[in-house]
């Protein structure tokens, strides 16, 4: 059987030059066994175009640099083999991040205002001591938190979240993930009260739309909306105790 002559659509634009419109360019690439969009990518930066602008660093689905939308979903390129797409393929940015170029955008703004907001790291009053062994934890909490430590940032869950989309100021399902791993770790010592104030409003788990949609397009398949529901009942206790 004859190679597919597989037809792609990629959105062009640079803001660095508004006078030039943005455009949707036509491509052309012969399909190869086990390729990925990824290499079709790359193909058509070395052979078509060099101008082209994506992302990309690990190639092996754990960075989460080269996720994008493919034809109106958001997924990693890397991740993507051609055998699964269509004769015809559409690629955009995704959306809610700042557009760098092309394909390119900026997640690391969006991802450092989260952090700050929903305080992305281990709160402790105990004072480091660089001469001390590392607390040990039991077996099945490292596994928990392992799991939900799973997540590589991509993006892909924020660009499919329709409040997101609408919202910036909401932290998202990766960011009620984070919450959710620093519960579960006992060196993180902040109340259910601290945390109501961190995401027991519409910028957090009261504004997810249960849409599902993160959960959806999630690539290492994390279980999101289990840890939204959760947090969200959590939070509407603590709501009434607050009173």
């Amino acid at each position: 059987m004859a190679p597919r002559r597989l037809q792609f659509e990629i959105y062009r634009y640079d803001p660095n030059v508004p006078q030039t419109p943005p455009r949707m360019d036509h491509f052309e690439i012969e399909e190869e066994p086990m390729m990925n969009l990824f290499t079709v990518l790359n193909r058509i930066r070395e052979e078509n175009d060099p101008s082209l602008m994506f992302d990309f660093s690990c190639r092996a689905s754990v960075c989460g640099s080269c996720a994008m939308v493919i034809n109106g979903r958001p997924r990693l390129a890397c991740q993507t083999l051609t055998a699964t797409l269509p004769l015809e393929t559409t690629l955009h940015p995704l959306p809610v991040f700042k557009h760098v170029g092309d394909l390119c955008v900026d997640t690391g703004t969006w991802f450092r205002s989260m952090y700050q907001n929903v305080g992305s790291w281990v709160h402790t009053d105990t004072e480091f001591d660089p001469k001390a062994l590392e607390q040990r934890l039991p077996n099945d909490m490292m596994l928990e938190i392992y799991e939900l430590e799973r997540c590589i940032e991509c993006g892909s869950c924020v660009a499919a979240c329709g409040t997101a989309n609408v919202r910036e100021d909401f932290v998202g399902a990766v960011g009620i993930n984070k919450i959710a791993r620093f519960r579960a770790d006992p060196r993180d010592t902040r109340s259910e009260a601290e945390y109501y104030e961190v995401v027991g409003d519409d910028d957090g788990v009261f504004g997810c739309m249960t849409l599902l949609g993160c959960q959806d397009v999630c690539p290492k398949d994390l279980s999101l909306q289990t840890q939204i529901a959760f947090l969200r009942r959590k939070m509407v206790r603590q709501g009434l105790k607050l009173g």
